[in-house]
């Protein structure tokens, strides 16, 4: 048929074969192709089509690359109308994956046969669309509307014998799937079996059906907090049990069309691309090529290293975790057993995969057990002198060649790797907490850390199924150096007036996982204090930016671990509420600094959070510490909870428009103190330019 798709009668079966690596998605060449192959195939003496595929997997999905593009013909949905009512029986034989379109190509076939190690399932909710070619219709005729909800609205793949019990798979084979393929259709040829078409299947929506969906709206508005595509999608399954097949699939026409043109795609797709940019180290020459990391050390056995070493453990390397008593150890492996105890409790996982984990971690309380660990990781206080004692140690014990790394989230790599004989070997690989749930692995590069080592650290994050970012070396590297500036706003909104609850409302409603304010009670209100304890009043910066966590610790208010702080929390639920003497001590926080109250509305409060994050980005991305715009996108929404359907705050303030954005920010800088708005020197330049952010790149 053509370079990508092939045709081949074998007897009274004809064989189509789509051969598009890497994952043989439905690239213009593949639909035209398929679409000759049936053409051919309905004017032969074949009984029967089988459609396969080439290389490591079925139709993987649609070509992404090809969305806002001009349509090609065919389009999807034109080519699965004539698939739908080809004469011959159709049957597809279902490897690797078979995800989004080319889990709606196999739903159109008449039969469906796969491997048990395939995997199907319907994702586009994960990039803010719905499946646009028939999913959403076919798949409650085959599965019913329970499980058509869980499939698509969740987007989670389902194992071939999964999808066999859901009647989605006809039957699940191993060995030779073509041969098998073969097999079963000429047994279905010879059966004279029916053109069994998941369009032509009555649907009958019950009142329990409807009843689900509704729930399932009203969970999914609390869990996803905005997003539109989950929504569309339940209207589409509402539509399916409503109308008749070719009227829903024009409501699900129209439904993925108004998803594929909503700001929230657009910035999930980027954020999609971001992750896979984010991998890559621009600076590094294609020949270096990570180390191998079978054993790996773990110092500080709390709540950091416990989790930093389930990661590893989960991924079947050795760990070796050490803290400085039997004790101390002792207590994080109870304390890891303990989350292995819920997550078996909860039916994720089984005690005899808790029990191969647990066997894969060593406790000790002695340093010399790490000497020939291949990565080292030190998880103790956030603090320097400390941190460089361990790593001298570390330097005389490690074998050459062992990378030593930090899990530090301020402290200068630099003045780490300058306590060992050994700095080109050293870096950062900053965790974010819980480290065994926070997708998020900072690669700190220092000043000497050589090019294998940074390459090892990036490949072993994404070993242990980390989204790996790297970030050049600075007081806080990315994250959290802008998260300074977010915290700074939030403090300044609360000092000029607004209520702990209106600046959290805000930016939860706007999309954040969590408010500002119900961060710092959740981190510990009493870390920051004793951090600002340490510092001069010049290095602590404007007391309006602290005078009300430091009174509320003074008050005895650390947060959820006290019961109280920017709210109070009920001892059963842990549920916020709002508190009258929490309110008093900001208003006399604000009477002792001569601040008049005033008339904050959300909107300047989500712009004064999230463009002072944006314009620190752009400071970060000219100065270099950071890759590209999208790697601080992918920082913000796997590590701090940032809405991915906003795209990052870089993709934010670029899709709210740069020019708009500069001058917004030039505002705060006439009404606000301009010591605050500095605007990022290449905002400024790209605002007058017209040109984005991604398309910088720093000389």
């Amino acid at each position: 048929m053509n370079d990508a798709v092939s045709y081949e009668q074998q007897g009274a079966v004809g064989v189509i074969t789509v051969a598009n690596p890497p994952v043989n998605a439905l690239s213009h060449s593949v639909r035209a192709g398929i679409a000759e192959a049936l053409t051919a195939s309905a004017a032969d003496d074949t009984q029967a089509v089988v459609l396969c595929c080439d290389g490591r997997t079925f139709i993987a999905g649609a070509d992404i690359t090809e969305f806002g593009k001009p349509p090609q013909s065919p389009s999807l949905p034109d080519l699965l109308v004539q698939l739908d009512q080809h004469p011959k029986l159709t049957i597809a034989a279902i490897h690797g994956t078979a995800l989004g379109g080319g889990f709606e190509v196999a739903l159109t076939c008449n039969y469906r046969l796969a491997v048990n190690t395939a995997k199907v399932g319907l994702p586009e909710v994960k990039l803010g669309l719905l499946p646009g070619a028939g999913g959403t219709q076919r798949t409650p005729r085959l599965a019913g509307i329970p499980a058509a909800i869980e499939l698509i609205t969740s987007g989670n793949p389902l194992s071939a014998e999964k999808a066999a019990s859901m009647k989605l798979i006809d039957r699940v084979v191993d060995g030779d799937l073509l041969a098998a393929a073969m097999s079963y259709a000429e047994e279905l040829a010879q059966g004279d079996a029916p053109l069994r078409r998941a369009s032509a299947l009555p649907l009958d929506i019950s009142g329990e059906d409807r009843q689900l969906i509704e729930a399932t709206r009203q969970r999914l508005n609390k869990k996803t907090r905005g997003e539109h595509a989950p929504q569309r999608i339940l209207d589409c399954l509402l539509a399916a049990g409503e109308q008749s097949f070719d009227e829903a699939l024009a409501t699900e026409r129209s439904q993925f069309m108004a998803c594929l043109s909503d700001p929230q795609s657009a910035a999930l797709r980027h954020m999609f691309f971001a992750e896979r940019a984010a991998a890559k180290i621009d600076s590094l020459p294609r020949n270096i090529e990570p180390t191998a990391v079978h054993h790996v050390g773990i110092i500080g056995a709390g709540t950091m290293g416990g989790g930093i070493a389930m990661c590893f453990a989960q991924a079947g390397i050795r760990v070796t975790l050490v803290d400085m008593s039997d004790e101390a150890v002792q207590a994080g492996i109870d304390k890891i057993a303990g989350n292995y105890a819920i997550s078996v409790k909860r039916g994720r996982l089984s005690e005899d995969q808790v029990a191969g984990f647990m066997a894969n971690i060593t406790p000790s309380s002695r340093y010399s057990d790490l000497a020939e660990v291949d990565l080292v990781i030190e998880a103790v206080f956030e603090n320097l002198a400390v941190k460089k004692e361990v790593f001298a140690e570390l330097d005389s014990i490690c074998k050459p060649g062992a990378i030593l790394a930090s899990n530090t989230s301020y402290q200068s790599i630099d003045e780490i790797a300058a306590a060992t004989s050994r700095p080109e070997s050293v870096l950062g690989m900053h965790f974010f907490s819980p480290a065994n749930v926070m997708k998020l692995l900072e690669v700190v590069q220092g000043a000497a850390s050589s090019e294998s080592v940074i390459a090892t650290a990036m490949a072993t994050g994404k070993k242990i199924g980390k989204v790996s970012v790297l970030s050049g070396m600075c007081y806080g590297f990315i994250g959290n150096r802008m998260l300074r500036h977010y915290g700074r706003e939030a403090a300044l909104c609360l000092m000029e007036g607004a209520s702990p609850r209106q600046i959290d409302s805000a930016m939860e409603h706007w999309g954040m996982a969590m408010g500002p304010l119900a961060v710092g009670d959740l981190a510990g209100l009493d870390i920051g204090y004793k951090a600002r304890e340490q510092l001069s009043e010049a290095q602590k910066g404007d007391p309006k930016t602290y005078i009300i966590a430091d009174r509320l610790v003074e008050a005895g208010r650390f947060g959820q671990k006290s019961g109280a702080g920017y709210y109070r929390y009920d001892p059963e639920t842990r549920a916020r509420l709002d508190d009258p003497v929490a309110l008093e001590i900001i208003d006399a926080a604000r009477g002792e600094l001569g601040m008049v109250p005033r008339d904050i509305s959300d909107e300047e409060i989500v712009d004064r959070l999230t463009l002072a994050l944006a314009n620190e980005g752009a400071r970060i991305l000219e100065e270099g510490i950071a890759q590209r715009a999208s790697d601080i996108d992918v920082v913000y929404c796997y590590g701090y909870g940032f809405p991915r359907f906003r795209g990052g705050p870089m993709h934010n303030i670029e899709a709210r428009g740069i020019a708009e954005s500069v001058q917004r920010l030039r505002e705060f800088q006439s009404t606000l103190d301009p010591d605050n708005w500095q605007i990022a020197s290449l905002l400024e330049d790209l605002a007058a330019s017209g040109a984005g952010l991604a398309d910088y790149r720093r000389d």
